[in-house]
């Protein structure tokens, strides 16, 4: 059942697996040609990288004798998929490009001393490596675009869920002890002697900005945000429901080009500029002015969040309201509070509690019924400003076994998902009669 999985896993995987691999984890071998799949080709380096990552992340898998033959299979599909999006011409988002190249850019250089030490690392120049990213990405989204147009219109029936769940059952996980949470989180605010320091720093920066400084420059020597400011106040492309919403409503009320006055968040004062803007994103940087935060006034956010949870326990306001109100968690707020565990979330918002973190995972374990609201807790994090919250248990769901009543929508897309893999292996199985294939040592 394991080695199962794990083949889904690769399958799965290399359909959208990066091109540009960690440095630490990249296989040192004498390359060649692994395949030829139309006018792309496959490296025996590729089917390296692709090796040492999996073995990384699934150590039984250095036992399988079949690794490497699985691997080129999957790369194989991967480039029989892009070679027939290119031919049909799909369209891709350019916005969402530029956007999610920015972003691996900006990790990237997050983790080096400098532009120079990354190169180094490389081995490449930076134009190299931003291009060798954005080509990588440009084809994930041509392959999962075609995919997604091959495989919308797939549907399952009640007669097919009920014998994918009669079929399947014995095989089935259990589906662990499992709650959907919201939460309001307030930060507490800094002393009026902080803000002034700040205040008048960031006067200096816009000061010398109107004097014609450049902008980028000026962030260099002014900005006290340690993620942008090495790089001139740069952000990136970003979309709303990202930006804490004084920083969002300023910046998007901005045309390409302009530059903001002084604005206030939680963090300090901002002065922004939008450098292009594409649809609903907008590329930005920004000078920040931080507060002193070692004089806060928790007290008052204590007492702020017992406020609002009588309100709502009163019935006088709804605590999805209150979160999209006041709420200082941008992404949380924008849905009413509830919380979205990235790659933990489930069907409804449903995640297991045994993933959640203390003291979360203590602060649930009170709150016996649905619609209970824990009391203003203060919430210390590792990384970060301590904030005050209350929860709500929105729903419980007990342990069990997968059943058809109570879990069809799980079931339901387990039974999409397994027509899908089905209908694309044919699919590409026919695409191998119009595309040439070469696959050295082997037979495709």
């Amino acid at each position: 059942m394991k080695k199962a999985v794990f083949r889904i896993f690769i399958a799965c995987a290399l359909l959208g697996s990066p091109a540009l691999t960690s440095p630490a984890t990249a296989a040192t071998v004498v390359d060649g040609i692994a395949a030829v799949v139309g006018n792309e080709i496959i490296l025996q380096s590729e089917i390296e990288e692709q090796a040492v990552l999996t073995q990384l992340q699934f150590p039984e898998a250095s036992d399988d004798k079949d690794l490497r033959k699985q691997i080129l299979d999957n790369l194989v599909m991967q480039k029989i998929v892009l070679t027939k999006a290119k031919l049909d011409s799909v369209t891709v988002n350019e916005s969402r490009i530029d956007t999610e190249t920015d972003q691996k850019l900006m990790f990237l250089r997050e983790r080096f001393s400098s532009i120079e030490a990354m190169e180094k690392r490389f081995a490449k120049p930076y134009a190299v490596i931003e291009k060798e990213i954005r080509e990588d990405i440009r084809n994930q989204q041509l392959i999962e675009s075609l995919r997604r147009e091959r495989m919308s219109g797939v549907t399952v029936t009640y007669e097919e869920v009920e014998e994918f769940y009669e079929q399947n059952r014995k095989q089935l996980p259990v589906i662990p002890e499992s709650v959907r949470i919201s939460q309001i989180v307030l930060y507490p605010q800094v002393t009026a002697a902080s803000k002034a320091a700040a205040r008048e720093r960031v006067e200096e920066a816009l000061l010398k900005l109107r004097e014609g400084a450049d902008f980028a420059e000026i962030a260099r020597e002014y900005s006290q945000d340690p993620g942008s400011a090495a790089v001139g106040g740069d952000l990136g492309y970003s979309k709303r429901g990202e930006f804490v919403k004084p920083f969002e409503e300023a910046a998007f009320a901005l045309e390409k080009g302009e530059v903001s006055g002084i604005v206030e968040t939680r963090y300090g004062y901002h002065i922004i500029q939008v450098l292009e803007r594409k649809n609903d994103t907008i590329h930005t940087r920004h000078i920040l002015a931080v507060f002193d935060r070692s004089n806060l006034d928790r007290e008052a956010a204590r007492e702020r969040l017992a406020d609002i949870r009588q309100a709502v326990l009163d019935g006088k306001e709804s605590f999805a309201d209150m979160a999209k109100q006041y709420s200082d968690d941008p992404v949380s707020a924008a849905s009413g509070g509830v919380i979205r565990q990235k790659g933990s979330g489930g069907v409804d918002g449903l995640f297991p509690v045994s993933s959640l973190k203390e003291p979360l995972k203590g602060i649930v374990g009170s709150l016996d019924d649905e619609g209970d609201i824990s009391r203003p807790v203060l919430i210390e994090v590792e990384s970060g400003e301590p904030f005050y919250a209350i929860f709500r248990l929105d729903r419980k769901v007990p342990r069990h076994t997968m059943d058809l009543s109570k879990d069809y929508a799980r079931l339901e897309q387990l039974a999409i998902d397994r027509k899908q893999q089905a209908r694309f292996a044919e699919w590409v199985d026919s695409l191998k009669k119009e595309i040439y294939i070469r696959v050295y040592g082997s037979d495709v």
